[in-house]
């Protein structure tokens, strides 16, 4: 049963814009630390004595936390209400960056990462749930959202960009100190902002315990099956374990009174087709970004600097998309940008098939250039699309399924195509290209099926 703490005063046009600036700083926090972590990947095996798993695991742990904990903290930010449960999560991220900082170890930088992501995804589906309730209006609601998204998939796609500048300025332990600086601007802004409601929903421990469990399970499995062999007994464990608790899960949230992803959420064919889009853009994007940043410095012999530099003609394209985006999709609906920024992402990634190491990186740019177009547009029309069809009370778990959805992909991405360049890097990297376009067509075929037009049944 869900019972309504209290309504909140309608918001007025000044608070509702705060509210927007504080939930896109958050989101540009948690979006700026899965990227921009990747250009330093060869001086941190250096300074800290990692190898290519450790530095998976570097990348990949914080993903896997967000991922695992995002539909808890959906249902935490619903009954604590969306402010209160952000500001919470800010603040744990905050300190989680602090510890990154000061790591003298591998063990110590994954572990802190691992938090990190608990407080990414705490405030993730907050934020997202703020900017719900602060725009009634579909159509302002939908352009905050591209502003939102905005601020996300530019970090995203800025990462690199941004870490290359600060690790050549003042070194990698500045990547994740610099959260300190954003997460008070984010808190400044979250304390003037609208307060949403509160609702009272029990917490699904079982389903997390089982979702945790399976996320593990599978991150272990690819990230391990190189070094360990893809028969050996833990990886198979692994994959054993991912399997039967991933059963448990969709079984339990099927029976549980009050489950922490309610079924019918996904009952609207409209909302598993954003669901699988989201999946194969983060499968696609997290992959290649971290294979692209090690194809740079240790294929080419790119600078840091240099290797960030390159990546900034896309992070200008996806952030041009994502404010684009978001204003078509107000106006034309979401199906649209959503496969035509498939396709083009897809585009690009089959075009970079033809980048070699010996090839200038004015030749590289071009092509990245349709990545972070295609990515940039896609983002706001799913988003979009799954909050749309979410009853209002649902709003931060709808938002958390989407992005625990995005996240899996992220984490399955990094440590996939890790395992394909473990051997020979270039024919991995290749082959690596092949899969991620092949998952973004096969995801743009599912959304021209079951994304509506506007005024359309999905489907038709």
């Amino acid at each position: 049963m869900i019972i309504t703490a209290r309504r909140p005063a309608a918001a007025t046009p000044a608070s509702s814009r705060l509210t927007l600036f504080a939930a896109s700083s958050g989101f540009l926090m948690v979006s700026l630390d899965a990227t921009i972590v990747n250009v330093a990947l060869p001086a941190l095996g250096r300074d800290l004595g990692a190898g290519l798993s450790g530095l998976q695991w570097v990348v990949d742990g914080y993903v896997l936390m967000f991922a695992a904990f995002q539909l808890i903290g959906g249902s935490l930010g619903d009954r604590l209400g969306a402010r209160r449960a952000f500001t919470a999560g800010l603040g744990l991220f905050m300190a989680a960056s602090l510890a990154c900082g000061l790591a003298v170890s591998p063990g110590m930088l994954i572990g802190a990462r691992l938090v990190q992501g608990v407080g990414a995804a705490v405030q993730l589906p907050a934020s997202l749930a703020m900017v719900r309730h602060a725009y009634a209006d579909a159509a302002a609601r939908t352009r905050a959202v591209g502003v939102w998204a905005a601020a996300g998939g530019a970090a995203v796609a800025a990462g690199p960009v941004v870490g290359g500048l600060l690790l050549a300025w003042l070194g990698w332990r500045s990547l994740f100190l610099v959260n300190l600086l954003i997460g008070a601007v984010g808190l400044a802004a979250a304390a003037r902002a609208d307060p949403a409601p509160g609702v009272r929903r029990r917490f699904d421990l079982p389903g997390q315990a089982a979702v945790l469990a399976a996320l593990c399970g599978l991150t272990f499995a690819l990230i391990e099956g190189g070094p360990l062999g893809w028969t050996s007994a833990p990886v198979l464990a692994a994959f054993a374990v991912a399997s039967a608790a991933g059963t448990v899960f969709s079984r339990w949230e099927r029976r549980a009174a009050e489950p922490m992803l309610p079924p019918r959420l996904f009952a609207d064919p409209a909302v598993s087709a954003a669901a699988a889009a989201g999946f194969a853009q983060n499968f696609a994007y997290y992959g290649i970004v971290f294979l692209l940043s090690l194809f740079l410095q240790n294929e080419r012999g790119d600078s840091a600097l240099v290797t960030g530099l390159a990546f900034l003609p896309m992070s200008l394209a996806a952030m041009a998309a994502n404010l684009g985006g978001g204003r078509l999709t107000a106006s034309h609906g979401p199906r649209a940008p959503l496969v035509g920024g498939q396709l083009l992402f897809a585009a690009g990634l089959l075009a970079l098939l033809a980048v070699g190491p010996g090839a200038p990186l004015w030749a590289v740019c071009p092509v990245t250039v349709l990545v972070g177009l295609g990515g940039g547009a896609a983002v706001p029309a799913m988003t979009s699309a799954v909050l749309d069809a979410a009853p209002p009370a649902h709003a931060g778990v709808a938002a958390a399924g989407l992005n625990t959805v995005r996240q899996v992909g992220g984490a399955v991405g990094v440590a996939l195509f890790g395992a394909l360049v473990a051997g020979d890097f270039l024919p991995g990297l290749r082959l690596s290209l092949l899969v991620a376009a092949a998952a973004l067509l096969a995801a743009a075929s599912v959304t021209a099926r079951w994304v509506r037009r506007p005024g359309r049944r999905a489907g038709t």
